[in-house]
């Protein structure tokens, strides 16, 4: 009779390709229901443009080319990728915890008018690595108190931070706009209300051989160093608990109240950075140009990454180039720039309602049955 006993080296190796199988196929359910979003999402957009008597191959094909055909759309695409990039981050970051924030925005703005206004009373005496030190300083100061107190009045007074975030993205445009049209007013430009520039020796330069700033390469490794944070230690692991179940959390003894403020002021801290990078690489000043509504897009990069800080770097590159190439289209086929802000929009909505199918196909599911 053969022997048919296993040897326990085989069982061992057995069970660990097994166990692999599964971790592919689990993972799996993250990349192929978000492309499937995304395939989706172009064929209701086709469907928006065929009623326009558009062309979607033109459109899709003009994309490419403005997002990233040439060297020259690259790099505008890196420079709009930089502040989602920042943006992102604030809303992946309260996420862990099961916190919506949608203010991210408010923070940028906050942020890139204290950036501004710290640099001001130092032009005149400061060097410029003080003050574009200071000034980053101020940016993050700004935004992660802004997005802080989202956070306190959540824990503390039971506010929704969504409509929490939302509400105080308008005080803080507000506050902006009081002290831009009054107090901080530059009197030598009359067309439009803005501090005093900071000149252009304080401008943060580009990175060698590109048009780009640093503050993308700023934004890449604070990804990789959140993404750590939340993942590799034990702050990140108490967030994912509490994000989890609070009532858990809670009866473990952690400390979600500061969790949850800590976490928030993060987040905020990021999104101020992004003001100060465009006040400092970017306009040189605060002004209007500041609401560009990077905070709002930052929110669908975040949520289109799974909130995971290192896949929000390709996928600020992706949403970046498809803004970027909003001139192209407007020349090249007579649409409105704002036609790319359609198609961000019909993203969002697909993605959210994609948001219900994980852990509904038993393809993705391990032999167990779980995920």
């Amino acid at each position: 009779m053969a022997d048919t006993t296993e040897t326990p080296g085989l069982a061992v190796q057995s069970s660990l390709g097994g166990d692999l199988m599964d971790r592919l196929r689990r993972s799996a359910e993250y990349v192929v229901i978000p492309l499937l979003a995304l395939v989706f999402s172009g064929l209701l957009f086709s469907i928006f443009l065929l009623s326009l008597g558009k062309s979607p191959v033109d459109f899709f094909s003009l994309v490419w080319r403005g997002g990233f055909g040439t060297s020259f759309s690259w790099q505008n695409t890196l420079v709009r990728s930089a502040p989602l990039v920042f943006t992102a981050l604030c809303v992946a970051i309260p996420a862990r915890l099961g916190l919506v924030i949608i203010g991210g925005e408010g923070a940028l703005v906050l942020g890139g008018f204290a950036a501004a206004a710290i640099a001001v009373p130092m032009i005149d005496w400061a060097p410029s690595f003080l003050i574009l030190g200071v000034m980053a300083i101020a940016g993050m100061l700004a935004g992660g108190l802004w997005i802080g107190c989202v956070g306190a009045l959540r824990h503390y007074r039971g506010v929704n931070e969504t409509i929490a975030s939302l509400l105080m993205f308008y005080i803080a445009v507000s506050i902006l706009n009081f002290f831009v049209e009054g107090a901080m007013r530059d009197p030598s430009d009359p067309n439009k209300p803005s501090t005093r520039p900071i000149g252009s020796d304080n401008m943060i330069g580009v990175i060698p051989g590109t048009d780009v700033h640093w503050g993308l390469l700023v934004g890449v490794v604070l990804c990789a160093l959140l993404y750590l944070l939340m993942n590799r230690t034990t702050f990140g692991f108490a967030a994912q608990i509490a994000g989890g179940n609070l009532r858990a959390a809670k009866a473990q003894g952690l400390p979600v109240g500061r969790l949850v403020v800590v976490s928030c002021a993060i987040a905020g801290a990021c999104a101020g950075l992004a003001g100060f990078f465009e006040v400092a690489a970017i306009h040189g000043k605060a002004n209007a140009s500041l609401i560009a509504g990077y905070g709002f897009t930052g929110i669908l990069v975040s949520f289109l990454a799974r909130h995971n800080p290192l896949v929000i770097i390709p996928v600020a590159f992706f949403l970046g180039g498809i803004a970027a190439s909003g001139g192209l289209i407007q020349r090249r086929m007579d649409l409105p720039d704002a036609t790319v802000l359609v198609l961000q929009g019909l993203l969002f909505l697909v993605i959210l309602v994609s948001e219900t199918f994980y852990g509904r196909f038993s393809i993705f599911k391990s032999k167990g049955g779980t995920q």
